[in-house]
């Protein structure tokens, strides 16, 4: 029971971080995704066959011990955007915040609901759950990998005589972050996540 909630929880939270850019995006003028009907919590809109089924079946069958994936990118033009300069910046940062904000809240529920009210554990486990995989799934699109959102962030600051190395991560993104998911990065990635969980919830994250 535990893993089918954490897919949905997986789904959910992909789901709100492209529904972040998009909204985002409409705010600054453009409303591309909205025409497209990607500002919907019908999570059949933003499914990605291999990043939202695929690569999580993969890694249940590779006993990982947690999930990660990708829903399909919400469709942008930044020529839209009224602020050109850090447009595509802001756009980037809104779904990494949406998840670190779900994950602030629930983290915290874990920690101070129980001072006023018992929860049955279940509930703290499925809170738990919620909370990690909104961090974990935060915190790796913060890698500078495309087609991740960090790779926006560091786009944006990436000086014209770097352009070889924007060429280079275009070109074989998918190759290192493949790489990166299946030779330690994710199992890295986690370690930081089991930290913060423990800092925002007062508790240690155990699956």
């Amino acid at each position: 029971m535990l893993l089918v909630f954490s897919l949905v929880v997986l789904i959910f939270s992909i789901m709100l971080h492209e529904i972040a850019h998009g909204s985002v995006a409409d705010s600054l003028g453009d409303s591309t995704a909205r025409y497209a009907g990607r500002l919907t919590l019908n999570p059949l809109k933003h499914l990605d066959i291999f990043g939202s089924i695929i690569l999580p079946l993969l890694l249940i069958v590779v006993r990982s011990p947690f999930l990660i994936g990708w829903a399909k990118p919400v469709p942008i033009n930044p020529y839209n955007f009224r602020d050109q300069k850090w447009g595509t910046l802001k756009v980037a940062v809104a779904g990494p915040l949406a998840n670190f904000l779900v994950a602030l809240i629930f983290g915290l529920g874990i920690r101070f609901f129980p001072l006023f009210l018992p929860l049955p554990e279940l509930l703290i486990t499925f809170l738990a759950i919620i909370t990690f995989y909104n961090l974990l799934w935060g915190l790796f699109n913060l890698v500078p990998i495309p087609p991740l959102d960090g790779s926006h962030i560091l786009f944006t600051f990436l000086p014209s005589s770097a352009e070889n190395i924007r060429i280079f991560l275009q070109k074989y993104g998918m190759f290192i972050l493949l790489f990166f998911i299946f030779f330690g990065g994710l199992q890295l990635l986690g370690n930081v996540v089991f930290s913060l969980f423990n800092l925002i919830a007062g508790a240690p994250m155990i699956f």
